[in-house]
C-alpha cells in the first residue's frame, strides 16, 4: 500500500508498520489467554498511557475496532472503554468461531507496538450420537456407540449398571462385548467428561435373550381331601411359557379339579381337592423362542415313599447300589 492509500487509511497503515517494524523496536510479551465458555462475554483489556495517539483491536488481520470507531460488522463486538490507561472490547456470546488471537495495535511517539491475546473457548461435554436400546441373543457380540462433543476434547467412559452397583466397563467412545451372556444384560451409562462443565450422561438398555432354565421345581405332598400345589420356576428371556402334563396327556385348566396359573417366572398347578388318582409324576414344560426345558415334579401322600430328586440323581443312586452290591459280592467271594 502506498502513501497514499495511508493517508486514506491511517489505521491499516498502523498496523502494517506493526507488522515491519513494531515487533523489531519494541520486545514482545508473552500472549495472554483469556478462556471463557460458549455463550458467555469475553472481554479483552488493553493498557495504555497518555503518550498513546493511535489505537487498534484486530482478529488476525481483520479490524475491529479502530480507537472509537467500529469496523467490524459482527453486532457482538462492543466497545468497552478507551481512556487514557485502557483500551478494551467485549464479545457476547462467544462461539468457538471466535477462537484465535486478538491484537491491540497501539501508536505511541511514533513507536507503534502491539499487545496480543489469545481467546480460548471452552465447551460443556455434550453427547451428540448414543446407540439405541438393543435386545441380542446370548453368545452374540454388541457393540455400543458413544460419540461426544466438547472443548476440551471430553473424556468417555461406559459403565455397566448391574444389580451389584455400578461396574466399570471401558474408557473409549465405542464398547465391544464378544459373547454376551445374561448377567451383562441391563444398563449401559455413557459419560462424557472434560472438567468445564457437569458431566453428561445418557444411558443404553441391553436386553440379552436366553432359552428357559428351570431353577425351582420341588416335590410336594398333600393328603386326600387337602389342598396341592406344584410349583415350578423358570428363568428367561423372553419370559417362558409354562405347560404342565400327567405322564403324556397335557393338563387343562379348570379340568378334573386343576388350576394352572403362570405369571412372570412361576408357574402353579393347584388341586383343591387331592384324590388318590391325582398322586403320581407331573412334568413342568417352559418354552421360549430360544428353547425349552423341563422338570418332573412328584405329588405324594403322607407316607409315601418318594425320590425329591430328579431323574439323573435317581439313576446315579440305582448306580451306586448297584456298585455297593457288586462290590459285596467280590469280597464274599
Amino acid at each position: 500500500m502506498g502513501v497514499g492509500g495511508c493517508l486514506a487509511l491511517p489505521w491499516r497503515c498502523l498496523v502494517c508498520r506493526n507488522r515491519r517494524s513494531g515487533d523489531a523496536t519494541l520486545p514482545q510479551r508473552a500472549m495472554d489467554n483469556v478462556t471463557v465458555q460458549q455463550g458467555e462475554s469475553a472481554t479483552l483489556r488493553c493498557t495504555v498511557d497518555d503518550r498513546v495517539t493511535r489505537v487498534a483491536w484486530l482478529n488476525r488481520s481483520t479490524i475491529l475496532y479502530a480507537g472509537n470507531d467500529k469496523w467490524s460488522i459482527d453486532n457482538r463486538v462492543v466497545i468497552l472503554s478507551n481512556t487514557k490507561t485502557q483500551y478494551s472490547i467485549k464479545i457476547h456470546n462467544v462461539d468457538v468461531y471466535d477462537e484465535g488471537p486478538y491484537t491491540c495495535s497501539v501508536q505511541t511517539d511514533n513507536h507503534p507496538k502491539t499487545s496480543r491475546v489469545h481467546l480460548i473457548v471452552q465447551v460443556p461435554p455434550q453427547i451428540v450420537n448414543i446407540s439405541s436400546d438393543i435386545t441380542v441373543n446370548e453368545g452374540s457380540s454388541v457393540t455400543l456407540m458413544c460419540l461426544a462433543f466438547g472443548r476440551p476434547e471430553p473424556t468417555v467412559t461406559w459403565r455397566h449398571l448391574s444389580g451389584k452397583g455400578q461396574g466399570f466397563v471401558s474408557e473409549d467412545e465405542y464398547l465391544e462385548i464378544t459373547g454376551i451372556t445374561r448377567e451383562q444384560s441391563g444398563e449401559y451409562e455413557c459419560s462424557a467428561v472434560n472438567d468445564v462443565a457437569v458431566p453428561d450422561v445418557r444411558k443404553v438398555k441391553v436386553t440379552v435373550n436366553y432359552p428357559p432354565y428351570i431353577s425351582n421345581a420341588k416335590n410336594t405332598g398333600a393328603s386326600v381331601g387337602q389342598k396341592g400345589i406344584l410349583q415350578c420356576e423358570a428363568s428367561a428371556v423372553p419370559v417362558a411359557e409354562f405347560q404342565w402334563f400327567k405322564e403324556d396327556t397335557r393338563l387343562a385348566n379348570g379340568l378334573e379339579g386343576v388350576r394352572i396359573e403362570s405369571k412372570g417366572r412361576l408357574s402353579t398347578l393347584t388341586f383343591f381337592n387331592v384324590s388318590e388318582k391325582d398322586y403320581g409324576n407331573y412334568t413342568c414344560v417352559a418354552t421360549n423362542k430360544l428353547g425349552n426345558t423341563n422338570a418332573s415334579i412328584i405329588l405324594y401322600g403322607p407316607g409315601a415313599v418318594h425320590d425329591s430328586g430328579n431323574a439323573a440323581s435317581r439313576a446315579a443312586a440305582g448306580l451306586c447300589l448297584w456298585a455297593t452290591l457288586l462290590a459285596r459280592l467280590l469280597l464274599d467271594f
